[in-house]
């Protein structure tokens, strides 16, 4: 029998086109003898429509992008007991959402109370993992060094804009970076250098979140580390990221291929021990399940810091985290199939729970 497996992608998020590209590829590298795939696309609008069984894979992102006319399930009118429907049972849902209403556990819940099994990080380690400050808070307390931050509200800057720019400058200096804290793809993201970029960069942030981040600029490498498993957890080979721009930026990431990744990573064995070490804290910090890709900065000095981990990572080909296990000895198709049994796994754990007395 056929696993039959729901590809969730799409979603109303500013990462909305990343997502499509992750759900063609995964359309590309499924093994179609083992699973049934059931596309299930969610507009930038939030409109869900189950589109019909895929039987080979698709031929690019719109083919993907199915409308009300196929079997719709508009958000105000969805039943999602649509999904445990004997006629259309779905064996594990795989969320390829990146961002906000995806990413960040508010589908992962929706899963959790239809007791599905489902491909990732549960709703608190997404959640988490989602907001920035709050990862950086968990991080702090499970004594992991990272670069110094503060955060604002949207609120709290309005009311006083050149106070929040004064705290930056007196707790951060420049360089720094600021960040929407609810969003990936190196979306929104600006390097400044002095007063009126920092005003530029936090108008910037507040269009794409309520809450900001503001890190400290560091002198470092960039180093990436891939983590499966779910209460044992293990790490791939390093990657280095090596952007030919002044940082990691979106454009830089999908749009004109300006930059360059090794892989693996020219580290030390003990530094490769130290990071891998490092990479699991975080991984049990956040009570992370299925997948994460956990970046550091290596300084120096040789002392790494944590910048992030990302609970659902780029995931085409050449994306970093399935380049990661493709150079540890995992193919993009068996990767895939390693999540699905993991997911399975953690849900016939979960199954365990006693819920009455």
């Amino acid at each position: 029998m056929k696993i039959k497996i729901g590809l969730l992608y799409g979603g109303k998020s500013a990462e909305h086109k990343v997502s499509m590209q992750t759900a063609l590829a995964v359309t590309k590298a499924i093994n179609y003898d083992k699973f049934e795939i059931h596309p299930i696309y969610i507009t930038e609008e939030g409109e869900w429509v189950k589109g019909p069984q895929l039987s080979a894979p698709a031929e690019n992102v719109e083919v993907l992008e199915y409308t009300s006319s196929t079997q719709a399930l508009p958000t105000p009118e969805f039943n999602p007991t649509v999904f445990k429907a004997e006629e259309g049972k779905l064996d594990v849902i795989f969320p390829l959402l990146h961002g906000p209403n995806g990413e960040d556990g508010t589908v992962q819940g929706m899963l959790e109370l239809l007791n599905l099994p489902y491909v990732g990080n549960g709703v608190l380690a997404s959640a988490a993992g989602m907001d920035k400050v709050i990862m950086k808070n968990i991080f702090a307390q499970a004594g992991l060094s990272q670069v110094d931050y503060v955060s604002f509200v949207r609120s709290e800057w309005e009311k006083d804009q050149e106070m929040a720019y004064s705290q930056v400058e007196k707790d951060l200096g420049y360089p720094c970076f600021v960040k929407p804290a609810n969003l990936g793809s190196s979306v929104g993201i600006s390097k400044c250098s002095n007063h009126e970029e920092l005003q530029v960069a936090f108008k910037e942030a507040f269009q794409f979140d309520r809450k900001i981040i503001v890190e400290q600029g560091v002198t470092a490498r960039e180093v990436e580390i891939g983590v499966l498993g779910n209460d044992e957890a293990e790490c791939s080979v390093p990657g280095e990221i090596v952007p030919k721009t002044d940082f990691y930026d979106y454009k830089a990431k999908y749009e004109d291929g300006n930059t360059g990744l090794i892989i693996p990573a020219e580290i030390t064995e003990e530094q490769y021990k130290e990071l891998k070490e490092l990479a699991k804290k975080a991984y049990k910090a956040l009570d992370c399940s299925g997948l994460v890709r956990a970046d550091f900065f290596l300084t120096a000095d040789g002392e790494f810091l944590i910048n992030e981990v990302n609970t659902m990572p780029g995931f085409t080909p050449f994306s970093m985290f399935p380049l990661l296990w493709k150079h540890t000895g995992l193919e993009y198709p068996q990767l895939i199939e390693r999540l699905v049994g993991l997911a399975i796994e953690r849900h016939q754990e979960k199954q365990k729970i006693k819920y009455t007395f």
